[in-house]
């Protein structure tokens, strides 16, 4: 086109043809179709900046705790490139694009921003990527979709330990059934999909089919009565004296027991403790303990505290309840999600137990070993620490008999158990007897619930456990 024009203006030198093309209608278009190609050609190989997304319960900055990539690594889409750490939970940040790691934007334990870059990606346009403008800009992912990895378009629900453990055996979540509540996979699942690949012999899955009692002449043997004492040994830090005040800023799971905890010391708390006997829950525990472990699950005394206040919350409703902020509107809570404290080297955490109200002793016991690997790894998932209405926090495992629990908003009631003593009681006959004796304190919200009603509720909860038994009546 520009050697036509320049043989058409005789006046005008060859030479200077790069200059009239500029002027020329046809020149222009020809300018404009080659500045479309260029575009096409340098958006692959373009550098995004993957930004840090939002992931909801309104947190803003999270901590950098894991990276699973390295700058010059190569991603695909759903590909793990770390882990943060928020004030409410533990969250996997996966990636959106298929390209090549460039550079990281923050080292280990640093604090990034929602909405600030996380990682620079260069992706391949050829390959089906969305146009720049569609790529900088990272719409805001909840944090359901954290949880729930879509591949696909199939969502699984897995925790990011799994997912972890996935990625490190090369397995696609996509192609594995889960077992779990509502098909969530378990790492159970993994180790039996690696089975059959590899043809090893693992452990049974805690979903195992049901197993009868076996003879005591078979089977586990009994579990020895004559266990020794252990005494605490403390823990060996080195001593480090600088002769220096020193200054921290508050993060991660502290700074939420701030914030909670402010708003819990709003509410006007009532107290009320009372003594319960375990004796009869010990030895059916020590019963059912050895079947459980076939099953693969450590059986515990709480998922039957749980499951006792569970069946108490359908007498007393409004223990299941929440306050809203004007303290105008109850709202009373269909689901039965009983929260249980535990202590974490990062701090407090208080993940909960889903639908208790449907669940099974055995359901619970399953569900408190995920909880309690994933608080002890700090891998909890935002869906584990949210949603809770109802809290117990077992103090008892440290020490203590009696302690004042904080009630966590917007919950309206709490309670706290401390340790199991052998203590001396009368019977009916007035007769001594040896007694498994727990104390247990209950807190609640002053403003909606009277101290008849608390009074009560614990008596109910109380008969639940003194007489196992007696819960078999009104088990759903």
């Amino acid at each position: 086109v520009c050697v036509h024009h320049v043989r058409s203006c005789s006046s005008i030198q060859f030479i200077k043809s790069k200059y009239v093309c500029l002027f020329d209608k046809s020149a222009l278009k020809f300018s404009q179709h080659q500045r479309l190609f260029r575009t096409s050609s340098v958006s692959c190989g373009q550098i995004v900046q993957f930004k840090l997304s939002d992931i909801g319960e309104g947190i803003t900055e999270v901590t950098v705790k894991e990276w699973y990539v390295k700058e010059g690594d190569s991603v695909s889409q759903f590909d793990s490139i770390c882990e943060v750490q928020s004030d409410k939970a533990s969250v996997t940040i996966t990636s959106r694009y298929d390209g090549i790691i460039r550079k990281l934007h923050y080292n280990l334990e640093e604090i990034a921003y929602v909405g600030k870059p996380l990682v620079d990606i260069e992706i391949d346009a050829s390959k089906g990527v969305a146009p720049e403008e569609d790529v900088v800009e990272t719409p805001a992912i909840s944090h359901e979709e954290h949880t729930h990895q879509e591949i696909k378009g199939h969502k699984t629900l897995a925790t990011p330990a799994v997912r972890r453990l996935a990625m490190e055996n090369n397995i696609k979540l996509s192609e594995i059934v889960g077992t779990g509540k509502d098909n969530r996979i378990l790492k159970e699942d993994i180790l039996n999909y690696l089975a059959k690949q590899t043809g090893a012999i693992l452990p049974p899955s805690p979903k195992a089919e049901i197993i009868p009692p076996l003879p005591k002449s078979e089977g586990v043997p009994a579990v020895s009565k004559d266990k020794t004492h252990k005494i605490p040994i403390p823990v060996s830090r080195p001593i480090v004296f600088s002769g220096k005040d020193k200054t921290e800023a508050v993060t991660g799971f502290q700074k939420a027991m701030v914030k909670t905890m402010s708003a819990a010391l709003k509410i006007p708390h009532f107290g009320y403790c009372d003594e319960i006997d375990l004796t009869q829950l010990v030895q059916l525990r020590e019963e059912l303990k050895p079947l459980a472990q076939t099953r693969g699950v450590k059986l515990s005394f709480m998922p039957f505290f749980i499951k006792a206040v569970s069946l108490g919350l359908l007498q007393y409703p409004i223990l299941n309840a929440s306050l809203d902020e004007n303290c105008q509107n109850i709202t009373y809570k269909a689901s039965h999600n009983i929260g249980v404290a535990m202590d974490t080297e990062q701090g407090l955490i208080v993940p909960n137990v889903k639908n208790v109200q449907v669940c099974s002793v055995f359901e619970i016991a399953t569900e408190l070993n995920r909880l309690q690997s994933l608080g002890s790894a700090g891998q909890l998932g935002t869906n584990d620490l949210t949603g809770g209405t109802f809290t117990l926090s077992n103090i008892g495992t440290i020490g203590g008999t009696y302690t004042k629990p904080v009630i966590l908003p917007p919950e309206v009631a709490i309670g706290a158990l401390g340790k199991i003593q052998v203590l001396p009681r009368f019977n009916g006959k007035g007769e001594v007897f040896k007694a498994q004796i727990m104390n247990v304190s209950w807190s609640a919200d002053h403003r909606v619930i009277d101290g008849a009603t608390m009074a009560r509720f614990s008596n109910l909860w109380k008969s639940y456990l003194e007489n196992p038994a007696s819960m078999l009546l009104d088990l759903k």
